[in-house]
């Protein structure tokens, strides 16, 4: 088909891609009223001495029919698809303008369908459906975070070897974590991982753990306050002594039922010694 060219501000112009509408269609991708006024263009600027057949436009348009028709059946799936992942744990892959790629992730909050185009939403944000890399069960992700963070908890504590008395409330802390993990849990734990936490737990029962354990042996050989005699004041001296010793955080470890009978001896013992000295409870 020929055109017949226009003169505008004496130039001529393409008749085509002067009346080409913009789309609004993301992708650059011509929609129905983008394609008509395409069509209509082509009518009005036809060679009126070789002009279209009609049966070349309802061809045209039989063509563009059957492609609306299979773009919104892609868009219906893209939503049905897009849909099923809202709740879902999704990785994401997201390149910019200037080339940056960041990879974004959390769960789907709820599903935007915008210009044939379905929009995740993750924290608060839109991210395109096209972007998405990959999709997680929420048991797997819940699982692989604590084990991350149970290596992380241990990454920040000083060497086995160079563990103090400071060390030992976060050491407990990270030991506590490791208690509360499901067997599934601790599956994603390295056996490098794993013989490391069997040292540090050593160490915290050496370092934290033996103390208390003496004073708590101390203590079970002494009788009820009442029954006490001046033959067991040496062994009291040196339950007392023992706790004294001892760090808060130690203290902690200690049974509220063992401390009520030791702060119970320890009054015993002061009543009959008459002693003013500092109390275990506030050492």
């Amino acid at each position: 088909m020929s055109a017949v060219a226009e003169v505008k501000d004496g130039k001529l112009v393409d008749p085509v891609t002067s009346l080409k509408p913009k789309s609004d269609v993301p992708g650059g991708e011509l929609g129905k009223d983008a394609f008509l006024q395409l069509l209509v263009a082509q009518m009005k600027y036809q060679d009126p001495l070789q002009p279209t057949s009609n049966t070349e436009y309802i061809s045209q348009l039989a063509t563009f029919s059957e492609l609306e028709a299979m773009q919104n059946m892609g868009g219906t799936l893209e939503l049905q698809r897009a849909s099923t992942l809202v709740g879902q744990y999704v990785y994401m892959t997201v390149t910019d303008s200037n080339g940056n790629t960041t990879h974004p992730e959390g769960s789907v909050e709820f599903v935007l369908y915008e210009n044939s185009k379905a929009f995740l939403s993750i924290d608060g944000k839109l991210y395109k459906l096209d972007d998405l890399d990959s999709v997680a069960d929420g048991k797997y992700v819940s699982a692989l975070k604590k084990a991350e963070g149970f290596v992380s908890a241990m990454n920040n504590l000083p060497a086995v070897g160079n563990l103090m008395q400071s060390d030992m409330e976060e050491l407990a802390n990270m030991i506590a974590v490791y208690e509360t993990m499901t067997d599934y849990e601790r599956d994603f734990l390295s056996e490098s991982t794993l013989d490391l936490y069997e040292e540090y737990l050593a160490k915290f029962e050496q370092i934290a753990v033996e103390p208390v354990r003496n004073f708590l042996e101390a203590l079970g050989n002494l009788p009820k306050p009442e029954e006490m005699t001046e033959d067991h004041k040496p062994a009291v001296s040196n339950a007392i002594s023992i706790y004294n010793y001892l760090t808060e955080f130690q203290k902690s470890l200690i049974d509220d039922t063992d401390l009520a009978v030791y702060q119970a001896i320890e009054a015993r013992y002061k009543e009959m010694t008459g002693a003013d000295g500092e109390s275990g409870e506030g050492a």
